[in-house]
């Protein structure tokens, strides 16, 4: 529905992006500064339906925008080279969203009230800054989903994706329970998924520079086996292993900045050449990441109750191995699969 939006909008698309930005900042002050004035889970999830589909809308039409940007970069591989600066600093930016209530509760100001106020700040302050950038060099015409989803490559690559987002979205789900329970280590939880970001953010521009001189599928791979080697050393660990799960974040998270700048970029690349307007075919990309971490956690979570865990109670070892085979075996199993796909995937180098 946000990708039709966004393709209806193209016309008058800096507009309808200022709306999308006004409407995530309301949501943003609305969930972490202002008291709810109905009942508090009803406001809840009403500020976080707002946060959530303007900031979908927000990333459908920057990535349908940086198709047309990255045929006017120099050089053979535009698409790779916008890739990893975009995703870099969206993990930064990811990165400093989590410290900053600490570093604002430090300072003796409420953190949150006044982390909702930067945000709503830096959005506008984004949204001003690429005022000129939303249409220029857009195609206009309208070509909906039938083009991507009519390319067999096209199709091919959506797959890909939701096979290989799968393992991020199991690890999403199951990340705090692992940390609290099997390595009994609470209060790690920020520091450790901070490492996993900032391994993922420094990694991310290193992946584009090898697929330039590699190639993509080349890198693919090899960011496809750390990921196995992270999570099957996972599979090893158990109470108070803080740092042994360090090196795994740092592992999954170097191979998580290969998955989201090379396979953006491959598709992007494909979208240039079969529907330019790119719009409808990134909010399919949308869709399936999320779809990944909503089934992940709406399939994983039973299953663990059945298995006899509780969180925040003290677990046997049936329940706590259960925890490990989920949270890190399952990925091994869903990249090797990842794995047969981008062997058997036609994958065009961007250029």
């Amino acid at each position: 529905l946000l990708g039709r939006l966004a393709a209806w909008s193209r016309s008058w698309r800096s507009l309808s992006v200022g709306i999308a930005a006004a409407v995530l900042c309301v949501g943003m002050l609305g969930l972490f500064a202002v008291v709810p004035p109905i009942a508090p889970l009803w406001w809840f999830g009403l500020t976080l339906m707002a946060v959530f589909s303007a900031f979908s809308f927000l990333t459908i039409v920057f990535y349908a925008s940086g198709v047309a940007k990255a045929a006017a970069l120099d050089g053979p591989t535009g698409h790779i080279r916008l890739a990893r600066w975009r995703e870099s600093g969206a993990l930064l930016g990811v990165c400093l969203a989590a410290m900053a209530p600490t570093v604002i509760a430090s300072l003796n100001l409420p953190a949150f009230p006044v982390f909702a106020m930067v945000f709503a700040l830096a959005t506008c302050l984004a949204v001003l800054g690429m005022r000129r950038q939303w249409t220029t060099g857009v195609p206009q015409s309208q070509s909906g989903f039938g083009p991507v989803l009519r390319d067999a490559q096209a199709r091919r690559l959506l797959v890909l994706a939701l096979v290989n987002s799968a393992p991020v979205a199991v690890s999403s789900t199951l990340f705090l329970f692992f940390v609290e329970s099997r390595l009994q280590a609470p209060g790690w939880e920020g520091p450790l998924l901070l490492l996993f970001f900032l391994a993922a953010a420094l990694a991310a521009p290193l992946w584009g520079f090898l697929a330039e001189r590699h190639g993509v599928r080349t890198v693919l791979l090899a960011a496809m086996l750390l990921s196995i080697l992270a999570f099957a050393g996972a599979l090893l660990l158990g109470t108070g292993d803080v740092v042994l799960f360090a090196l795994v974040c740092l592992g999954s998270g170097a191979a998580l900045g290969a998955d989201m700048t090379l396979l953006p970029a491959v598709f992007s690349a494909r979208l240039a050449r079969i529907a330019p307007g790119a719009t409808e075919g990134f909010a399919l990309w949308s869709f399936v990441s999320k779809f990944t971490l909503a089934f992940a956690a709406v399939a994983l979570l039973p299953v663990l109750e059945m298995q006899g865990y509780r969180s925040g109670s003290e677990n046997g070892e049936a329940a706590l191995w259960s925890l490990s085979l989920l949270y890190a075996g399952l990925p091994c199993l869903l990249k090797l699969l990842a794995i047969a796909l981008l062997v058997t995937t036609k994958i065009e180098e961007p250029d």
